[in-house]
């Protein structure tokens, strides 16, 4: 079944909120090979003046799963995971994600194209803090590939 272009426009529920730890951002720190201190020590985040450690500029695709988990899941999507490709991710930055931040992220489809067979869903995860205030949107483009 190929991707549903009525896709397009379509906005999933807020996701359930996500409370950003201090040892969440380390280890994903480790994990990208980030030396940066304001990732890996609080004192050195405070003199910086954030309030803790400061996540990884990639860090909001661990928020962003849960609404990419929306879209895959779309009975109707016709978007089939086993056929599909991360193609390309983009972050829009408000302000950094500090642990002890509770982030929030909804997903908006913004584009579904056709191209040789394969098809495009572009899709934003606009992602809040718990006041309500835009904190980063994390743009990603699935390549949901044609028939194997």
């Amino acid at each position: 079944m190929p991707v549903n272009p009525d896709l397009l426009e379509r906005v999933f529920p807020p996701t359930a909120p996500y409370l950003v730890g201090r040892e969440k951002v380390r280890e994903f720190a480790r994990a990208v090979l980030s030396t940066n201190p304001l990732n890996h020590d609080v004192d050195a985040a405070r003199a910086a003046g954030y309030a803790d450690v400061v996540a990884p500029p990639t860090f909001p695709v661990v928020v962003q799963e849960s609404t990419l988990a929306q879209l895959l899941a779309e009975p109707d999507g016709g978007i089939d995971f086993s056929h599909v490709v991360h193609g390309e991710q983009r972050f829009s930055y408000t302000r950094p994600i500090v642990a002890g931040d509770e982030l929030t992220a909804t997903l908006s489809v913004t584009s579904v194209k056709s191209l040789g067979g394969n098809s495009m869903v572009t899709a934003e995860s606009a992602i809040v803090d718990s006041s309500g205030a835009h904190v980063v949107t994390a743009v990603s483009t699935l390549v949901v590939r044609g028939d194997a």
